[in-house]
C-alpha cells in the first residue's frame, strides 16, 4: 500500500446573534387573531437574508453541488480501490486535490465536506475552506449522524445526530460553513411503513430548523433508495407521499422555504427492475413530482443521478434551479487516474473538470455526452450501499 501527503487549522468567522420574537414567514395553521396569543413566543431566524443569498449562490446557473462528505470509513474504501492506506495524510492529499482543481468554480458552487475536511488544511498548508471560498465555492458540512436501525419498523432505517445538532452548527458557521447536509433513507421493498415515512419528514425537519437558526442553508434529502424491482409508478408513488409528508412538517416547524436546498431522488425504476426508463420519462415523472409537491419559493433542487436524466429535466421551463449534487460521479474517474501519485494530479484535475462541466451543461440543458467517456457515463447504483 502506497502513502501520499499531510493536513490541519482553521479560519474564524464572526457568528451574529439569532433574535428573538420576529414573525415567522411561513406558518401551517390560520389563526384568527393577527399575533401570537400573549406567552407564545414565534422565533425568527436573523440569518434570514444570508439564508435566501447563500441558497440562491449555490443555486446559481450552469453549477451544482460537489458532494465530499464521505466518512473516513468509506473514504478509506475508495482509497483502497486504488492501492492507497487509510490514513490522514492521504486522505488530505486527495482532498486537496479536489478542492484546488484550476476554474473549478465555474462548475461548482457549493461543496459538501466532511467534519475532518472542514478543519484540515491542504496539503500546502492553506485551510481548506478558503481555497474553496476562494474559488467561489461556498463551503458545507454534513451534520448527520448516520443511519439506525428503526425500533418497530419493518427492518427500516432512521437517522440520528439532532442531539447537540444546535451546538455542532454554530461551531460549523464560525468554522466557515454556510450550508448543510442531512440524508435521511426510505426504501420500498421494505415498505415504506408509515412510521418510516414520518420519522424521516420529521427528522428532516427538526434538522433544517435548527440548521437555519445558526445560519446554514440545510439541504433537505430524503433519499428514496434504488434498491428494489419496483416499477416507475410504485417510485411516483412513494415519492408524493415522502415528500408530502416532509412539506408538513417543515411548514409545522417554521422553516423559511426559501432559505432551504431539496436534494430528491430522480424518480425511476427499481434498480432490478426488467422495465427500463428513458431519460425523457425520468423527467417527466420527476418534474410531475415536484409541480405537485415542491413550493416555487424553494430555490434550488440538487438532483442525485445521471448527467443524461438532469439534462432531460432542463429542457423546458420550470420554477426552481434543478442542478446536480454528486459524489461519486464527478470523482470516480478522477479518483482513478490520479491513482495515489503526485505525477498525475494534473490529469486528475482534468478528469473532475470534465465532469463537473458535462454536469453543468445538463444544468443548462446543452448536455450531449460528447467528449465524455464511457467509464464517466457509467451508472452509480451499489445495492445496499452504505456512507
Amino acid at each position: 500500500m502506497a502513502s501520499a501527503s499531510l493536513l490541519k487549522t482553521s479560519p474564524i468567522i464572526n457568528k451574529t446573534d439569532f433574535i428573538k420574537g420576529q414573525p415567522i414567514r411561513q406558518v401551517s395553521v390560520v389563526r384568527c387573531h393577527p399575533s401570537p396569543p400573549s406567552g407564545i413566543t414565534v422565533r425568527a431566524s436573523s440569518y434570514a437574508d444570508e439564508l435566501v443569498k447563500t441558497a440562491k449562490t449555490i443555486a446559481s446557473p450552469g453549477r451544482g453541488i460537489l458532494a465530499m462528505d464521505e466518512s473516513n470509513a468509506t473514504c478509506g474504501k475508495r482509497l483502497d480501490s486504488i492501492g492507497l492506506d487509510n490514513t490522514e495524510a492521504n486522505r488530505q492529499a486527495y482532498r486537496t486535490l479536489l478542492v484546488s482543481a484550476p476554474g473549478l468554480g465555474k462548475y461548482i458552487s457549493g461543496a459538501i465536506l466532511f467534519e475532518e475536511t472542514l478543519y484540515q488544511s491542504t496539503v500546502d498548508g492553506k485551510k481548506i475552506v478558503d481555497v474553496l471560498l476562494g474559488q467561489n465555492i461556498v463551503p458545507g458540512i454534513k451534520v448527520d449522524k448516520g443511519l439506525v436501525p428503526l425500533a418497530g419498523s419493518n427492518n427500516e432505517s432512521w437517522c440520528q445526530g439532532l442531539d447537540g445538532l444546535a451546538s455542532r452548527s454554530a461551531a460549523y458557521y464560525q468554522q466557515g460553513a454556510r450550508f448543510a447536509k442531512w440524508r435521511t433513507v426510505v426504501s420500498i421493498p421494505n415498505g415504506p411503513s408509515a412510521l418510516a415515512v414520518k420519522e424521516a419528514a420529521w427528522g428532516l425537519a427538526r434538522y433544517a430548523a435548527i440548521s437555519q437558526d445558526n445560519g446554514l442553508v440545510p439541504i433537505v434529502e430524503p433519499e428514496i433508495l434504488l434498491d428494489g424491482e419496483h416499477n416507475i409508478d410504485r417510485t411516483f408513488e412513494v415519492a408524493q407521499k415522502v415528500w408530502a409528508e416532509v412539506f408538513f412538517y417543515l411548514a409545522e416547524n417554521n422553516v423559511m422555504f426559501e432559505g432551504i436546498l431539496l436534494k430528491p431522488s430522480m424518480v425511476t425504476p427499481g434498480a432490478e427492475c426488467k422495465e427500463r426508463a428513458t431519460p425523457a420519462q425520468v423527467a417527466d415523472y420527476t418534474l410531475k413530482l415536484l409541480h405537485r409537491r415542491i413550493p416555487p419559493a424553494v430555490p434550488g433542487i440538487m438532483a442525485m443521478e445521471a448527467t443524461l436524466n438532469l439534462n432531460a429535466m432542463n429542457q423546458s421551463l420550470n420554477p426552481w434551479h434543478v442542478s446536480f449534487s454528486y459524489a461519486r460521479a464527478l470523482q470516480n474517474t478522477c479518483l482513478k487516474t490520479w491513482g495515489g501519485r503526485p505525477e498525475n494530479v494534473q490529469a486528475a484535475q482534468e478528469a473532475l473538470l470534465t465532469r463537473a462541466s458535462a454536469n453543468s451543461l445538463a444544468q443548462l440543458g446543452k448536455y450531449t455526452g460528447e467528449g465524455e467517456s464511457e467509464e464517466a457515463k457509467k451508472g452509480m447504483f451499489v445495492k445496499g450501499y452504505t456512507y
